[in-house]
């Protein structure tokens, strides 16, 4: 069977960049985005600098993450072994853009839907070579099977030692490089300026020297003097949409928890505040959590794909039926809840309990399959999301209970609050400061505790955790209602740190 693959020899490459425009030319690819581009890196102090050269394009990998993360099969893998593309499917979901580990996926401007390298698929079905391997003027690009022992891409690597790009990242990559220098192939390996010699580089997804003061993040991970010379624009495809998705799905997920957990353990419900309010809080918050999850697609018309012809692999499909299940589970609890049924309430809460935990966590597994954001591959993911349910259900029950002459309920609840508010922060803590297995991990961690994110993240450790703790196990009564509002602020404030410290490394 047919096996496409690259083999790449930067020892020819001389940074025409017509591969470039080649690729631009043959597949219409819009301004400002690229299917494949040459990095420009300069290594060395000055007289002793070399500038190197580095073709960046899809890896077509064999084990692909974003054929894995993408929900409707959009992104999939031909026997053949190229990743490709359909416009047609995609819902502009942007997650197979955090999964790929090398940053080779754009949305397209004009489309509104993922695209990148595909091969030129078209070309190679046809029995032609990909555009750019035909325009390379010193035959630096080198196609073929790679199960093909006569082939060009064969022979190349047999005689030659061959490298790839983020090999811990283990998707098998078969773009292989012949003569390449690490520190142009490392996104880690050299500062990212504001500013090139002909160019202005736009600085909105990751942390770059801007105005002749260095990038605390590249500075500490760079290993030599050296400097990228050129390279293309890069987005930040996840913002404030997913931080308030997250927290408004800890808050649909822990309203219904509280009181069903303690229909669980034998206790009656008959209160307002959590036969009615509770319910209540839940289903609103899981509608908004619906609508902020269709307004960050950029095909939002599509959404509805995801139910009908699912990608069972892909955690994003597999959380939106998830959350479906949990709608129409809590729908039935709050009918039965409103209803006073002691029977239909008992019998509901299990499911309303075990659907609101998985409701909270799913999205730990999702951020698992982003392969290219190393931060959220975090053991510790999932118990910080299972923490977070019940102190946003306990905080927003907290913020309620005034309304229905609930207050005195809750007074029992305070060292509840007050306890997961101390474990999601020892949680917090141990993620940011424990082991990073990649420097893309420990780049993201350093963004996090010390570098762009650090104001928001202590601020939420300190005043959204510590200080409504201390609040709710030491304060009197009459204060004790002031840590909710701060607990639900810190919630938002960590979740956005985190999404936002994940995407600042760059990754190619």
């Amino acid at each position: 069977m047919t096996r496409w693959s690259w083999v790449i020899d930067q020892t020819k490459c001389i940074g025409c960049h017509a591969c470039t425009t080649a690729c631009k030319s043959e597949n219409d690819v819009s301004v400002g985005v690229f299917r494949t581009w040459v990095k420009n890196v300069d290594v060395g102090t000055f007289p002793d600098v070399r500038r190197h050269f580095a073709v960046l394009r899809c890896n077509h990998c064999e084990d692909a993450p974003c054929v894995e993360i993408c929900p409707v099969t959009a992104m999939y893998q031909r026997p053949d072994g190229l990743v490709d593309f359909n416009e047609d499917t995609c819902i502009g979901c942007k997650a197979c853009m955090q999964a790929c580990p090398y940053d080779a996926i754009y949305m397209d401007p004009e489309t509104d839907t993922a695209a990148k390298c595909n091969f030129c698929s078209h070309r190679v079905d046809e029995g032609l070579l990909p555009a750019c391997v035909v325009v390379c003027p010193v035959e630096a690009l080198v196609f073929g099977d790679i199960d093909d022992p006569s082939s060009a891409v064969s022979r190349a690597r047999a005689a030659n030692k061959v490298t790839v790009r983020r090999p811990e990242q283990r998707t098998r990559p078969k773009a292989f490089y012949i003569g390449a220098n690490e520190i142009a192939l490392d996104p880690l390996g050299a500062q990212h300026h504001g500013i090139y010699a002909w160019a202005d580089r736009r600085t909105d997804g990751q942390r770059l020297t801007v105005n002749g003061k260095r990038s605390r993040l590249l500075s500490t991970f760079n290993r030599q003097p050296s400097t990228v010379a050129y390279d293309i624009p890069k987005a930040r495809p996840w913002g404030s949409k997913v931080s308030s998705y997250i927290w408004t799905k800890s808050i649909a997920a822990g309203a219904a928890l509280v009181p069903a957990i303690m229909r669980i353990a034998g206790q009656r419900i008959t209160h307002p505040l959590f036969a009615r309010v509770a319910p209540a809080i839940a289903l609103i918050f899981l509608a908004i959590t619906g609508v902020l999850l269709v307004a960050d697609l950029k095909r939002p018309e599509r959404f509805w794909t995801i139910l009908i012809r699912p990608q069972w692999r892909s955690w994003l499909a597999r959380g939106a039926f998830v959350i479906t299940a949990y709608a129409g589970v809590l729908t039935a609890w709050t009918a039965a809840c409103w209803m006073g049924s002691e029977q239909w309430t008992g019998l509901l809460a299990w499911p309303v309990a075990f659907l609101a935990l998985f409701t909270a966590i799913y999205t730990a597994f999702l951020f698992g399959q982003c392969e290219g954001r190393d931060l959220w591959q975090s053991r510790f993911l999932a118990a910080d999301l299972l923490v977070h349910a019940p102190i946003a259900g306990l905080a927003a029950l907290f913020v309620a209970a005034p309304l229905v002459h609930g207050s005195e309920l809750m007074v029992a609840l305070r060292p509840w609050l007050g306890g997961a508010l101390w474990i999601s922060m020892m949680i917090a803590l141990m993620d940011a400061y424990g082991h990073h297995p990649t420097a893309n991990a420990a780049a993201a961690a350093h963004e996090l505790v010390k570098g762009s994110e650090s104001g928001l993240f202590w601020a939420a450790l300190i005043g959204g955790a510590l200080l409504p703790a201390a609040i709710l196990l030491f304060a009197p009564s009459d204060y004790a209602f002031a840590a909710a509002p701060l607990s639900l602020g810190g919630l938002w404030l960590y979740g956005h740190a985190l999404v936002t410290a994940g995407q600042r490394p760059p990754i190619s």
